[in-house]
């Protein structure tokens, strides 16, 4: 990366920390091993002793499952990207990069299909006359930016690009890449279409982040008639004095999806799938 280009990445991640606060700063402090163990052993996100929701009954098709992950990109999951100051203490304790690319292997060593639904800015998005709170962050920010729909100037390595180590997959030549969302849901991209036209009814969700564009492509797939498995440990959600986004899209995803799997169990029941 050019020296120019540090410079940009190290200013966006500056106003990050100014529009966050200090103290979500300081969550992209990897945990030691010790503090790790005692995370996990008392976690939050711990799943309840008795629950009182029904049991999923969801189980794998071939020929009407496809795996959909959801930005997979720089910004959010490279410790050099934009948001890493608030959503990379949660990568690391779900271990969701590590996760995601095994599903990626599974999915293609069981060939199924693969769908993306990126999440990119061009210049003329910067005209928007309101915004949420967090397009407001992502703007200013400069996350997902893109220097327009038909330029790949200075895309590659940027925070709208892939994640390295998921380049193989996604290059492929096979994976489908969905046209950009432009908020959090697909309602005005067009992974519905391109599900649909792979005969595909059954949806493995991961990507991030959970209780922005993972929950919002979940809600929306369900009122399109899918049935969606969500991968717990194949997203992450940030952490801020306002509220963990992880554990706040755990609750939903138990409530709403029809199944909540682990990477472990996810990646089984598609080889499975695929014997």
């Amino acid at each position: 990366m050019k020296h120019d280009e540090h410079e940009s990445v190290a200013g966006r991640r500056d106003v990050l920390k100014g529009v966050m606060g200090a103290a979500a700063v300081g969550l992209a402090t990897a945990l030691s091993p010790t503090a790790h163990a005692q995370a996990k052993a008392g976690s939050p996100y711990a799943d309840p002793e008795k629950s009182a929701l029904p049991p999923s009954n969801m189980e794998l098709t071939r020929g009407r499952t496809a795996l959909l992950v959801v930005d997979p990109q720089n910004d959010f999951l490279s410790e050099k990207g934009v948001a890493w100051g608030v959503v990379g203490e949660s990568v690391r304790e779900q271990g969701t990069v590590a996760n995601i690319e095994r599903l990626f292997r599974a999915a293609k060593a069981a060939d199924i299909p693969v769908v993306i639904s990126p999440h990119y800015y061009y210049p003329s998005d910067k005209g928007w006359k309101f915004e949420g709170a967090l397009e407001k962050v992502m703007h200013k920010i400069k996350m997902f930016d893109r220097s327009g729909p038909l330029n790949l100037g200075g895309f590659e390595g940027s925070g709208a690009d892939w994640l390295e180590r998921f380049k193989p997959y996604i290059n492929d030549g096979k994976t489908i890449v969905a046209s950009p969302h432009k908020v959090y849901g697909p309602q005005n991209n067009d992974v519905v279409l391109q599900l649909r036209k792979q005969r595909v009814d059954q949806v493995i969700l991961a990507g991030m982040s959970a209780n922005l564009c993972i929950e919002s492509h979940l809600r929306e797939l369900l009122e399109t008639g899918f049935e969606v498995a969500v991968v717990k440990d194949a997203t992450a959600g940030a952490k801020l004095p306002d509220g963990d986004g992880y554990l706040a899209a755990l609750t939903n995803f138990r409530m709403i999806a029809n199944a909540v799997w682990s990477a472990d169990e996810a990646t089984r029941r598609i080889a499975a799938m695929a014997g």
